[in-house]
């Protein structure tokens, strides 16, 4: 990730910056199709969800790891 500082970049950024510390997300465009999205981060950062949140609430089948059969796999092939 390549990270550079509101200082560095130009003065016209600034009412942008603005916006994103007051919670707006900003998306940039390249010939009106979205290309980037800058957004505020959460101060606290992310934390990670707990292991076995969902313990004992399902289980995988046995066949969770098998290939998938010829007519699913056909939906998913560009023929």
């Amino acid at each position: 990730m390549t990270q550079v500082s509101t200082e560095s970049l130009s003065p016209i950024w600034e009412k942008y910056f603005h916006a994103i510390d007051d919670g707006e997300t900003i998306l940039l465009t390249k010939n009106d199709v979205p290309v980037a999205e800058i957004r505020p981060v959460d101060p606290q950062g992310r934390k990670l969800r707990p292991r076995g949140l969902a313990a004992g609430e399902f289980e995988l089948p046995e066949d969770f790891d098998d290939p998938l059969p010829d007519d699913i796999l056909k939906l998913f092939t560009l023929e």
